[in-house]
Order: C-alpha cells, then structure tokens, then sequence
C-alpha cells in the first residue's frame, strides 16, 4: 500500500470529471488537483507550448510527492505526453490508451468519432491508437474550440440556447455519418453529454476519456500493490487563477461542494 497522493491536472476544471470517477473508484485516496486556469484553454495554442505547460504541471504535482500522474487534458494527451512521460519517477500517463480501447470495444459498425479541441484533433494520436488496434474502424472527427468556453462559464443545462445551437452546429454532420460511438476528446465534454447524447441519438455510445483513465489508474495502483485501503482520502485543490471561482465552478463538475483548500499558485517559477 503507498499512501501517497493522486496528482490530476488539467488546462480548467474539465480534469474534474476524472477526479469525480476517482473519488469513486479509490476513495481511499489522497488526491491533489491542479487546474491550470490562468492559461485555460490548451486546445488553441502549439504543440511546444501545450509541452512546455504540461512540464510545469507534471513538475508542481512531483513537488507534492505524489504516486502518480494523470493528464486528465485530452490536449495534453495527444500532444507530446508519451515523449515525457518517461522522464519522471512516477507514472504519467494521460487519456488516450484507455479510451481508444474503450471505444474499439463499444463500437459494432467500426465507425467511430471523436470530438475534441484542435490541437487533439490535429495531433491525430486516437486515429493512429484506434487503427492499430482495429485497422478496418473508420474515424470521423471534429473539432469542438467552442465546448470548452460553454462548459468554463457554466452553460451546461440540457435546452441551453448557446450550446444548443452550437451542439448541433458541431454534430449534426456526424450523425449523418453513422458513428455508433462517439469519443468524448476532452474532458469538459461529459459535463455536457446529455445535450451530445440528444442530438447523436440513443444508438451512439459517448466514451468518456476521463472515467476510462481513472479506470486504468486504478488498475496501475492495484497491479502494482499501490492502492490506499483506508475509508477516506483528503482533497486539495490548485489553480492559477481565482480559487473563489474555482470553489464555485467546481461544484457543477464534482456534483457536490468542494471539500479540501483552494489555493493559488503561479507554474512560471516551478
């Protein structure tokens, strides 16, 4: 048993979804939580910098003495992490294994989308995991910049007339595909995947990236002899911009109030 924390980050507070399927999977755990939200979002900017950020992500969490390390950002995932990951002591790892498997394993027709930011979507990592694992899937694909800011500003109500319009602006053109699965490439999207799900129809499976990494992660742990079997784990929680606002946003995310401190730090000096 190692009784060291979880360390989660994120570019905002979409990570929190994975944080949330943590909480439930090991709630043992100590876990420590760091959403960028200063430079939020990733999804926009180069591949060099999304690396340059997630270095001083992965490097404040180490400073915590955490266990291991969990992009839950699809933008990170697909940008570069597998080149670093193996420069730290610890394992680092983001969302893209598990759920490229997830899906090959949901999908009955072989095609398969993917929504996510453009970086994710132009760094083509899902096409390239999915086909090795199932050469014959087809892959649709769409970039979604808009989600992000929706979900940051709490525009997630079902009937919500920005994301509504925006949604079906985004997928109607894939339903007219025929996926039968639908990858959530990012992990803001499952706060918003009852309107996903409306407009995709009942027959698409949503896959969402962060529940799927949280699952290998308790794999990791367990395999490894890691997991923390005590009743309660603690939280503590770090942004680089306002932890007022955090505090508040937060909850829509974790579906309950936010337990543990807030705290704000600048990753420019770590």
């Amino acid at each position: 048993m190692d009784l060291r924390p979880i360390g989660v980050f994120d570019s905002g507070l979409g990570g929190l979804t994975c944080v949330k399927r943590v909480m439930e999977l090991m709630p043992g755990e100590d876990i420590i939580y760091l959403g960028d939200t200063g430079r939020v979002p990733y999804g926009g900017k180069s591949r060099e910098t999304i690396l340059r950020y997630a270095r001083q992500d992965i490097g404040f969490l180490l400073s915590r003495d955490v266990k291991a390390v969990v992009a839950a950002c699809g933008t990170v995932s697909t940008n570069g992490l597998e080149e670093i990951a193996g420069d730290y002591p610890v394992p680092v790892f983001g969302v893209t294994d598990a759920t490229a498997r997830a899906a090959v394993s949901a999908t009955r027709n072989g095609r398969i989308g993917l929504i996510g930011t453009k970086a994710s979507i132009r760094a083509a990592v899902y096409d390239r995991k999915i086909l090795a694992l199932c050469p014959e899937a087809k892959i649709f694909k769409k970039a979604c910049p808009l989600f992000v800011p929706i979900v940051e500003d709490g525009r997630i109500g079902d009937g919500e007339p920005v994301l509504e319009l925006v949604a079906r602006q985004y997928l109607e053109e894939m339903g007219d595909d025929g996926v039968d699965t639908l990858i959530l490439g990012c992990t803001h999207y499952p706060l918003i995947a009852g309107t996903i799900g409306r407009i995709m129809g009942p027959e698409v499976r949503l896959i969402d990236t962060g529940a799927e990494a949280a699952a290998q992660l308790r794999r990791l742990l367990e395999n490894g002899g890691a997991l923390a079997r005590r009743e309660k784990g603690a939280y503590s929680y770090f942004v680089t911009d306002s932890a007022e606002d955090f505090s508040r946003t937060a909850t829509i995310f974790l579906g309950c109030r936010v337990e543990g401190a807030v705290r704000r730090v600048s990753l420019e000096e770590k």
